[in-house]
């Protein structure tokens, strides 16, 4: 009996399922943002399908433009105390969420409600 609770204690537990996919084309994406706000506590931001992002994020003013490369979100970013350069992003979504991963993938995680 000892054993057999070692081993399911140490046995990798099933991965949840992760409900988001990826976003790879710039049609999709544009469906997914168009005319709604993208959300946490402190940030709202409005990505328009003219390559225009607007908003307000942590009490500042954000403005900056984007536009879809390779299967990417690439965007600069600016507001009163920095600029972002260009980042191109993965994105994926589960509906009511968007998540963006800098770096192509590899970096910082922004996920966000759509609203």
């Amino acid at each position: 009996m000892l054993r057999l609770a070692l081993i399911l204690t140490l046995a990798p537990l099933p991965a949840l399922a992760d409900e988001f996919t990826r976003i790879t084309d710039k049609a999709e994406f544009v469906a997914a943002v168009q005319g709604r706000s993208l959300t946490t506590t402190a940030v709202r931001l409005n990505v328009r399908p003219d390559g225009q992002i607007e908003g307000r994020a942590f009490g500042m003013a954000v403005s900056g433009s984007w536009n879809w490369q390779s299967g990417y979100f690439c965007r600069t970013l600016d507001t009163a105390t920095r600029d972002f350069p260009l980042n191109c992003q993965q994105v994926e979504t589960d509906g009511s969420t968007i998540r963006f991963t800098a770096d192509k993938g590899t970096g910082d995680v922004a996920t966000l409600r759509i609203r």
